[in-house]
Formats: C-alpha cells, sequence, structure tokens
C-alpha cells in the first residue's frame, strides 16, 4: 500500500513500517500537500485490526526528515494562510499519534524542525549513532518557532528548561546527546535500527511521559513559581543575546509558557498564531533568504562550466595565527593531509597546538573519541625545508603583508612543487593580480582570504585576478567548502569586498573616539544595532597595527576617503596593539571574565576628553552608512558579483546583523532615497569620505531596488 512519498507494509508480527521518500529529493522534507496522503496512510493502518504497532522510517539512505519546505512560507501572502498551515500540521500529526497502537519513530540522519515534530508525536523514539543523526529544532535560526507542535510537545518530553535551550539556540543534539536528555529512548547501531525499533512498537503504548529531571530540575518545573523563574531567565538571557532585534525568541518563551499553564489546546492555538506572526516579520523574511541564499550558493562551482580537480595533499606557508588556523580546518573539517612550512621550529610547534587544542575541545564535548583525535592530528606534518611537498594539489601562503615576501613564497614554490599545484594568498588587502605578477604560471595563483578566528568564522573570499583559471577558481572553490567555509567569489582589487567595507566602517568609528564619543558608548551602539561587537572591541581583537598596515595600502588604491585618522600612528608609537600585547582601547591585564573595562588612559593618548555628544542610534548610523555606501560602490565596480555575494559576505565575514539581511536588503528596506539624504548630511558636516556612489545616486532617483 503506497502513495507517492508514503507508503507501508504490514510484517509477519503486525508491525506496520510508514516509509517516507519524498521521489526525486536527496533529503526528506514536509510539505503541505503530504497531508492528505499521510491521513489516507493512518486510515487504512487504524483499518486494520492486525496492525500492533507502527514504525516510521525514512526511504533516504542518510536521512529522517530535515525539516519543512520553507519556500512554502514564502508563498504565503497572510498570516491567516500561514496560520492554516501550522493548524493542518497539528492535526495530521494529532491523527499520528492518536492511532490506538504504539508509534516508533525509526531515525537515521538529519531530524531537524518538522522532521523532530514529527518524531515527538511518536509514542517512542530510537535512533541511530551515525555520526550522520542529528536531532534537533533549528527554527529560531529562521526568526521563527517550532509550528508543528514542538513547542507543545518537546517540553513534555524533555521539560521546559532543556526544552526552551533547544529552541532558543537550535542547537542540535548528537545521538548519545539526546538519549541522556531522554529525549529519545534507545540509540543503537544503523544495522539494527529497523529491527530495535519493531521491538519498541511491539511494548505497547506509552503511558504518562515523565521527563528526566533533577531534583532541582524538579523543583522548578513541577511548581508555578518554579517555572516562571524559568521563563525570567530565559527571557532576561534572551534580551542580553539578542538586544531585542530578534522577535522569535521571546515567542518561543510565550508559546511554551501558554502551553505548560493554560493546557494543551491554548498551547497549540498559541503556537500556529505566533508562528503565523513571525512568517510575515522581515527579520525572518531576511533570515529565510540567508538561507535560501546559501543553499544555492552550495550548487555553484564559482565558474561556469569549470569542474574542480582533486585536493588530496596541502601545504601552508606560515604557522602564525592564520596559519594554524587553516591548517587545523584543512585536516580536522577537510581531512586533507596538510603539511605546514615555517622558518623557526616554535612556528611549527605553535600550528600543531592550535588543531591539538580543537580536537582536545571536542574529545571534551564528546563529539570525538581519543582515537579520532590521534587520526585526525596524523594528517599534520611539519618542515623548516621544502621538503615532502613534491606531490600538494595546493599551497595556502599564509605570511606577512608584505609583496617581496610573497614573490619569493611563488618562486619557491613553482620550483619545489608540481606544474599543477594550485597557489592560494590569505593576503586580506594586497591585490593578487601584483602578487601574481611573478609567476610563471599565474593561471595557478588565486586569492584565498580566511577571517580570524578561523575556525569560527564561515566565509572565505575566492579572488581571482585576470589570469587565474576557471578550474583554479572552482578546485579553490570546492576545496572551502570541504573546509567547512561558505566562499565568495570576488573581483581582485586592494581590500577585496570585505575588508574593503569594513575599513571604512572601522575609520569612521576611530573618528568618532577621536572626536571624544566614550569607547563604552561607541560599541555598546552597535552591539545593540545588531553587530556581535563593537568596532573598538574588534580593532583591539584583530590588531591595532593590522589596522594600520592594511589602510595605506587602501588608500593608495582606492583613495582619500580610505585615510584612516592619525590616531592609528599615535596608538602605535604609544605600543598600543590592542589584545596581542594587553594595550589597546580596552583594559586586558585583569583575569575577569566579560567585558573588559576601558582602558582610560588612551583617551590621553589621544588628546581629547570623553563626552558623549551623540545617541547610539547617531554613532551607529555615522559607521554604518559609509559601508554600505562603500557596499554598493563594490557592486558597481563588479568586485562582487551580486547582491546576494555581497549580503553573504557581510554577514558571515564581519558579523552584519543576519536579521536585516546583509547591506543590500537593509538597504532595500530603508530605501536608497533615505540613504542618500544621510550620505549628503553627513559629506556636509564631515567632508567628502561620506560622498555617494553614483550607483545609489541613481537609485534613489528611479526607486529601484536591489532585490524584486
Amino acid at each position: 500500500m503506497s502513495g507517492k512519498t508514503f507508503s507501508w507494509q504490514k510484517d509477519a508480527d503486525g508491525i506496520a513500517v510508514i516509509t517516507m521518500d519524498v521521489p526525486g529529493e536527496s533529503m526528506n522534507t514536509l510539505r503541505d500537500s503530504f497531508n492528505e496522503e499521510v491521513k489516507t496512510v493512518l486510515d487504512e493502518i487504524r483499518d486494520d485490526s492486525a496492525v500492533r504497532g507502527v514504525v516510521l522510517t525514512s526511504g533516504k539512505a542518510d536521512s529522517f526528515i530535515a525539516g519543512a519546505d520553507i519556500g512554502m512560507l514564502d508563498r504565503c501572502t497572510t498570516e491567516e494562510e500561514v496560520a492554516r498551515l501550522s493548524l493542518a500540521g497539528h492535526q495530521t500529526l494529532d491523527a499520528l499519534s492518536a492511532l490506538p497502537v504504539p508509534v516508533v519513530a525509526a531515525i537515521h540522519g538529519p531530524c531537524l524542525g518538522g522532521g523532530l515534530e514529527v518524531a515527538l508525536a511518536c509514542d517512542y523514539r530510537v535512533v541511530s549513532d551515525s555520526t550522520k543523526t542529528l536531532i534537533g529544532l533549528p527554527e529560531v535560526q529562521l526568526g521563527l518557532l517550532p509550528g508543528g507542535g514542538g513547542t507543545q510537545r518537546l517540553p513534555r518530553v524533555v521539560g521546559v528548561a532543556k526544552a526552551l535551550d533547544m529552541m532558543l539556540t537550535g542547537r542540535q543534539l548528537r545521538p548519545k546527546q539526546a538519549g541522556r536528555m531522554g529525549l529519545v529512548d534507545e540509540v543503537v547501531p544503523h544495522s539494527v535500527l529497523l529491527k530495535v525499533a519493531k521491538i519498541w512498537a511491539a511494548k505497547g503504548k506509552r503511558g504518562k511521559i515523565k521527563p528526566k529531571l533533577s531534583a532541582t530540575e524538579r523543583a522548578l518545573e513541577l511548581t508555578p513559581l518554579g517555572r516562571k523563574l524559568i521563563y525570567d531567565q530565559a527571557a532576561k538571557q534572551v534580551e542580553k543575546k539578542t538586544q531585542g532585534n530578534y522577535p522569535a525568541p521571546p515567542k518561543i518563551i510565550e508559546a511554551v509558557k501558554v502551553g505548560r499553564e493554560q493546557g494543551r489546546v491554548a498551547g497549540f492555538e498559541a503556537e500556529a498564531r505566533f508562528f503565523a506572526e513571525l512568517v510575515m516579520t522581515p527579520e525572518s523574511e531576511a533570515l529565510r533568504s540567508l538561507f535560501f541564499a546559501t543553499t544555492q550558493m552550495k550548487k555553484e562551482s564559482g565558474a561556469e562550466g569549470a569542474k574542480p580537480a582533486e585536493v588530496n595533499k596541502v601545504m601552508v606557508l606560515g604557522g602564525g595565527l592564520m596559519g594554524g588556523g587553516i591548517a587545523s580546518v584543512t585536516a580536522l573539517k577537510a581531512k586533507v593531509p596538510v603539511r605546514i612550512k615555517d622558518i623557526a621550529e616554535t612556528g611549527l610547534q605553535n600550528a600543531l597546538a592550535y588543531s591539538y587544542k580543537q580536537v582536545q575541545k571536542r574529545v571534551k564535548k564528546r563529539q570525538m573519541t581519543p582515537g579520532q583525535a590521534d587520526k585526525a592530528m596524523s594528517l599534520l606534518s611539519t618542515t623548516t625545508r621544502y621538503q615532502g611537498i613534491k606531490d600538494v594539489d595546493m599551497v595556502v601562503e599564509a605570511v606577512f603583508e608584505d609583496l617581496d615576501l610573497k614573490h619569493q613564497m611563488i618562486k619557491d614554490v613553482e620550483a619545489h612543487c608540481g606544474p599543477d599545484t594550485i597557489f592560494a594568498s590569505n593576503t586580506s588587502s594586497l591585490p593578487i593580480g601584483q602578487i601574481a605578477a611573478v609567476a610563471t604560471r599565474p593561471e595557478n595563483v588565486i586569492g584565498l582570504h580566511y577571517f580570524s578566528p578561523v575556525e569560527q568564522m564561515p566565509l572565505v573570499e575566492v579572488i581571482a585576478h585576470e589570469g587565474t583559471s576557471p578550474q583554479t577558481i572552482a578546485t579553490t572553490v570546492a576545496f572551502a567548502r570541504k573546509q567547512g567555509k561558505t566562499p565568495i567569489v570576488v573581483k581582485d582589487g586592494a581590500g577585496f569586498y570585505v575588508n574593503r567595507i569594513l575599513a571604512l566602517y572601522m575609520n569612521e568609528a576611530a573618528n568618532l573616539v577621536v572626536s571624544g564619543e566614550p569607547i563604552e558608548a561607541l560599541d555598546r551602539a552597535l552591539v545593540k544595532f545588531g553587530f556581535p561587537v563593537g568596532p573598538m572591541t574588534l580593532l583591539d581583537e584583530v590588531g591595532i597595527d593590522v589596522g594600520a598596515k592594511i589602510a595605506p595600502i587602501l588608500e593608495r588604491e582606492l583613495g582619500a576617503r580610505f585615510k584612516a585618522p592619525e590616531a592609528f600612528d599615535t596608538l602605535l608609537a604609544d605600543d598600543r596593539k590592542g589584545k596581542k600585547n594587553g594595550r589597546g582601547f580596552y583594559r586586558h591585564d585583569g583575569k575577569k571574565r566579560g567585558p573588559k573595562p576601558v582602558d582610560e588612559s588612551v583617551y590621553k593618548v589621544l588628546g581629547v576628553t570623553p563626552e558623549a555628544r551623540l545617541s547610539g542610534e547617531e554613532l551607529a548610523e555615522r559607521c554604518l552608512i559609509q559601508m554600505l555606501n562603500e557596499a554598493v560602490r563594490c557592486l558597481d565596480e563588479g568586485i562582487i558579483a551580486s547582491p546576494r555575494d555581497g549580503d553573504i559576505g557581510a554577514i558571515f565575514g564581519i558579523g552584519f546583523p543576519p536579521f536585516l539581511g546583509g547591506p543590500f536588503r537593509y538597504i532595500d528596506r530603508i530605501g536608497a532615497a533615505e540613504l542618500l539624504d544621510k550620505l549628503r548630511t553627513c559629506q556636509e558636516r564631515y567632508g567628502d569620505r561620506f560622498e555617494p556612489s553614483q550607483r545609489l545616486v541613481r537609485m534613489a532617483e528611479s526607486g529601484d531596488r536591489f532585490y524584486s
């Protein structure tokens, strides 16, 4: 018995196995069109008196249900339409839950979002111990709450506090974590998953669900006052983390609260209503656009028609912070052997220590066994000479921003490696064409710009100069994806895209501090706007000396608007490099965790007396509008291929607020005309560094948008 997506068969013991297999897709996703088909299958099973139990499984090799089809939400034009989708899903899962026989979810592979909501509607959950199995409700990352009953069923299974933690963070659990939490009933090898699930199906319907709670958790969860403390604490943490910029987390808390305090019916109604409201918010629209953009980019090679070559061995030049990070993600994520070269043994030891620290973190979190850690570390080797590198497919250079030094690196690589070896430079500002000028095989030279810390930052810029071959581009893009990165291909030019728009933002922040605006007020304003950290905190982290080195290159190549405040030279003269030497805008001498205090002596060095003259909104706007304006210039000059790439680059590269969708979606939201007015006002007051780009002027006149 079968439909297009769902089929079922009954075995000799009376266990019905329902198999979900969406035709033509590599993963199962839920769609509203499935509701009638599921109801038909459930009716057939209910009418068969010989059925003793039900197992729900997937017909896909490595996927249970990866979530709902997000596209169906974009097709809704009103809250009423969305609410109907949610309520229809509730009814279908209620029908599954109401079967008179036990229902077991046999889970292997991703069980996320709507997939977990389906599993929660079952009596029991059995999961494979595979590393491919991940369990969670990540809807908050799309600006949503779980709309298929998740806000109501999950708290009843694991308790209110654990459910809120899962839904508010969107974190994904591994099988054993889910087992310890009580979210799943048994974790077994994949080879016996179906067999064990059938055993559970023969147990009989589950009675009252009792979450696994400690004595302290029980004391809180089982009293109204205790639950109020949980809700209040969750709300407090959410406000601190999101600065009130994301509407979904408070709605998640409220939906759980309504269900727990007012009953099941009220809870499900609240969930559907809140889900509908959130789908229509600009924040969710922006976050969903980000999801669609990254999904689409995974299918692109970076060079039309070109096929990537295999990268089976890599060399990293330079054992510093960036080199160590690049080697680490190459070995640990891409699982490609990597040879690190540095002129000093201490550099090599530091690079190995960097990776060792990463694997030990994973072992501690039980994400990796000690044996797996040893295997990962065995992929790393070191050398102070060009030995054992003849067969490397790619060299990633991560040495100082010195053109002569990078030229020497190219010559050495071409002398000691194969004719097809790709030379990828991690330069942050030097044009790749200038670096490739000495190459005898310039078609193999490309930029591969990582962001610090390498293991955390998701973006890399792939920079092709005019002579870079399409296959080199495609190979580099594919390699970056193996490292777990999101690559954007950008045109060659000083600062490329991300550092170019970041430089003007940072320069303006420095100008505001030099004018007397308090450092902590400036940083607080940009965090409130939605950035993960403020600009002066970021400058301390990256290094004031790094900013001072990049600024002259950008000014020389791109013009006077990139001239950095003289404050950089003043700070360096006082030996202030930031966190790296413990002297910057903030004090780094204490052991206290959390926000660092401002180093008040920096004002004396700069010759200013701090006094707040501008509001937080004015501070944020002053820094931001230059970044937006420069992003438009980059698009106009072809540095980025599309607004989509520009938005992804800003969000993943510098932490532009995701809920705003990126610079280009944000410009669309406020309107090009409004941005133009703000730039012209600042140009009159502060100078020509605020001169609007020509494309922005045209758009303001025509009313055009970057996205339809």
